[in-house]
């Protein structure tokens, strides 16, 4: 069936069926010209777009995960502030030829990821165009701790810190535009895949930040690392000492990166869409914080340290000392090299 067959109030219609669930913050939800929450104290608000083409091909990913995907985006920018999800609005531009089906699919992704991370779709808009499926997820949340964590409080003697692995997303596009797998294995191809299609949004880890009370600054890494760590410096007016060997990368991205000719290295630190957290800790408050991490099954690894120097970024390796650029995703330049977008 297509949109147009089902009209916008007939879809809205089988998509709030397909989101509902009972709120007790939630006064209005979806159905009326606005929603109505209750929160306290400050609220984090945040939106982001996914555009089909740009951000994702029907090719690579279900419409399940998209919808998934299209949540978690959003929902770890509330994580990078230290903040707590809440709620969510999703607007869509639709294609009149759109199938239905496709959209429902959308929705069970993004109910999948609201139940998983305890939020709630709201409402939102629907629209129709002449171009490619539009995304727009805004999310709100409130402060896990007294204060947002933000990206410029980093200072000299701090360690930085990466949650998770990184590099990943970027390995599984890679593979995608050139069609080599190589002698990958069935497992290895499905762990870069769920990277690129169901990335997860490290909300808990932000309970242990906050628990901690030393994280200096916070960012997640949607655009790429590279890009991530300078827009902690520049903020901060720091410099930042990055260990390359310490980089967390998953070993399927290594083998690939091995079996493809490309460096790992490349994927981890300018890939993007890994969506897991970076930033600064005290070097009194790192001892509490990686147990922390731990206790809420959340990976922490140390990649570095604020240094003496100007705004900028390092990376250490064992050819020495080497300036480290932003070279994360940018939409309005062409990708880099093992790039996402």
């Amino acid at each position: 069936m297509l949109v147009r067959e089902i009209g916008e109030f007939g879809l809205i219609r089988r998509l709030a069926e397909l989101v509902s669930r009972p709120d007790p913050r939630v006064a209005v939800g979806i159905g009326d010209d606005a929603a109505v929450v209750s929160y306290d104290g400050p609220v984090v608000m945040t939106t982001d777009t996914l555009v089909d083409g740009v951000h994702f091909r029907d090719d690579w990913i279900d419409g399940i995960s998209l919808g998934y995907k299209a949540l978690a985006a959003s929902l770890s920018d509330v994580a990078a502030m230290g903040g707590r999800p809440r709620h969510v609005l999703v607007s869509l531009a639709i294609p009149a030829e759109e199938r239905v089906e496709r959209i429902e699919s959308l929705y069970r992704g993004i109910r999948e990821a609201s139940d998983e991370f305890a939020v709630t779709v709201v409402g939102g808009d629907i629209v129709s165009t002449a171009g490619p499926l539009v995304i727009t997820v805004a999310a709100t949340g409130v402060l896990a701790g007294s204060q947002p964590l933000r990206r410029n409080g980093a200072r000299q003697g701090d360690l930085v810190f990466v949650t998770g692995d990184v590099g990943g997303s970027a390995a599984f596009v890679h593979l995608m535009r050139t069609g080599y797998s190589g002698a990958l294995t069935p497992t290895e191809q499905w762990q870069l895949q769920q990277r690129h299609t169901r990335p997860k949004p490290q909300v808990r880890a932000v309970e242990a930040l906050v628990q901690c009370q030393g994280c200096t600054s916070l960012n997640d890494i949607s655009d790429g690392l590279s890009s991530e760590l300078a827009d902690i410096a520049e903020a901060s007016g720091v410099h930042l000492d990055i260990d390359g060997e310490r980089i967390p990368i998953l070993p399927a991205v290594r083998r690939y990166a091995r079996l493809a000719g490309q460096e790992p290295l490349v994927f981890a630190l300018h890939g993007g869409e890994d969506y897991q957290l970076v930033g600064t800790v005290s070097s009194l408050s790192c001892g509490a914080l990686l147990p922390l991490m731990e206790a809420y099954g959340v990976r922490l690894t140390l990649i570095g340290r604020v240094v003496d120097g100007e705004p900028g970024v390092d990376l250490l390796s064992g050819n020495g000392r080497e300036a480290l650029p932003p070279r994360g995703y940018d939409h309005f330049a062409a990708a880099p090299d093992g790039g996402v977008g």
